[in-house]
């Protein structure tokens, strides 16, 4: 009876709803936020107060602010999702978990979970200056702040809806991609109705505004210094902006049959910046490479012969990975060399990738209500293992020539 049944690992663990959005929570950033927030405190405090209660305020933020860092070596993942509108039972909800790398275990039950009423978290981008995270609902985008939860016991991180106005976009429909750049000055959204925007941050004034950039925004990213965008939908050219001009640099054509799925830059093994492309092209799902300088198409690489659903790229560019719409993880090098797979690492769509900041683990969520990290195995020996392998299939050719001439 029990030897077909699909056996859950402790990296694994559903949440009672289906997941749309994942990320890393990067906890040392929250608690440098956190830090400079209390200083703030205890500078404004002494300077209405008496000195002695001052000081006595400042004790205060010390002890709130020093239990985060105690903790660096704790991963937290954010999830969001939902069932949507109606009365369907399945809750919508924002969470996070912890993620123990001893026991290479995902808690439980989540260190924290807030419900989002009817409105379902379909996105998220999490600020990288630890800040906050920005969700993407059906009717529009808010702004939840980081807020730890003091006890006798523990600290735990949660959420709080956040007083921030996001006038631009709190009414401004579905945004199916959102992202703030690397050092978190600018954010971009594209939207279910193919409008465009890119606004510094957190001013929310605004860089780029292209109604009519895709009929739907499918994805888009960030180049690494910042400099460009890259935006996709589901029909037309991939196109590049250059962000100091707010205008289309480059617009990346199909080959006959080819279909765009997901964008991401990346950086190559001689430091440059290299785009990267998901395709599907009858039954084979590959990776196209694109020249940054030239905008030119380098190459393409078939790696599934399933529908790819989400796409990441390590921070460092070494490692990429895909989801496919079986459930199946792919982990590549940046030479496109598989490395690693999982087979049926969900029962569903995988609906997100990301790669820790330090590349070490890799977070995957799906529409079977799962989330799931997958650790990072270290492929410093392989060289030296292919070499080995290559030398023992040379000595036994050896071996059988010498044989057959009698030597030995």
């Amino acid at each position: 009876m029990a030897r077909g049944r699909r056996e859950i690992p402790p990296c694994s663990k559903t949440y009672g709803f289906p997941i749309y959005c994942a990320a890393w929570v990067p906890l040392d950033r929250i608690s440098a936020a956190a830090a400079a927030e209390a200083e703030e405190k205890e500078d404004r405090g002494r300077a209405a107060e008496e000195e002695d209660k001052g000081k006595q305020e400042g004790g205060e933020g010390s002890e709130g602010q020093t239990s985060p860092s105690s903790q660096k070596d704790r991963l937290l993942v954010a999830l969001g999702g939902g069932g949507g509108e109606g009365r369907s039972g399945v809750p919508n909800a924002l969470v996070i978990s912890e993620f123990d790398l001893e026991s290479r275990s995902l808690s439980d039950q989540p260190v924290f979970r807030m419900g989002t009423d009817a409105e379902v978290p379909y996105r998220m981008a999490v600020h990288p200056g630890g800040n906050g995270i920005l969700c993407s609902f059906p009717k529009g985008c808010r702004w939840f702040e980081w807020d730890f939860l003091e006890s006798k016991e523990s600290h735990k991180l949660a959420l709080k809806s956040s007083e921030k106005g996001l006038s631009q976009l709190e009414e401004d429909g579905l945004q199916l991609a959102v992202a703030f750049n690397a050092e978190g000055s600018m954010l971009a959204t594209g939207g279910e109705d193919g409008h465009l925007r890119v606004f510094k941050w957190p001013s929310l004034e605004s860089i780029l505004d292209q109604t009519d950039a895709h009929a739907t925004v499918k994805d888009l990213h960030f180049s690494l210094d910042g400099k460009f965008l890259v935006s996709l939908g589901n029909s037309g050219p991939c196109r590049v902006w250059d962000l100091a001009s707010s205008t289309v640099v480059a617009s990346l054509h199909r080959e006959d049959g080819e279909v765009f799925g997901l964008c991401r830059f990346s950086q190559s093994t001689d430091s440059s910046q290299i785009l990267l492309i998901t395709t599907m092209h009858g039954d084979q799902g590959k990776i196209v490479s694109w020249n940054t300088l030239s905008w030119k198409r380098l190459g393409s690489k078939k790696v599934v012969r399933d529908p790819i659903s989400a796409f990441n790229v390590a921070a460092d560019g070494k490692l990429l990975a895909i989801g496919t719409v079986e459930g199946n993880i792919m982990i590549l090098n940046s030479d496109m060399q598989v490395q690693t797979i999982v087979k049926k690492a969900h029962l569903g769509i995988v609906t997100a990738l990301i790669f820790s900041q330090d590349s070490r683990a890799l977070m995957s969520a799906s529409f079977d209500s799962s989330a799931r990290v997958t650790l990072i195995e270290s492929r410093k020996s392989s060289g030296m293992s292919t070499f080995l392998a290559a030398l023992v299939i040379f000595l036994a050719i050896l071996l059988y020539f010498m044989k057959l001439k009698g030597v030995v």
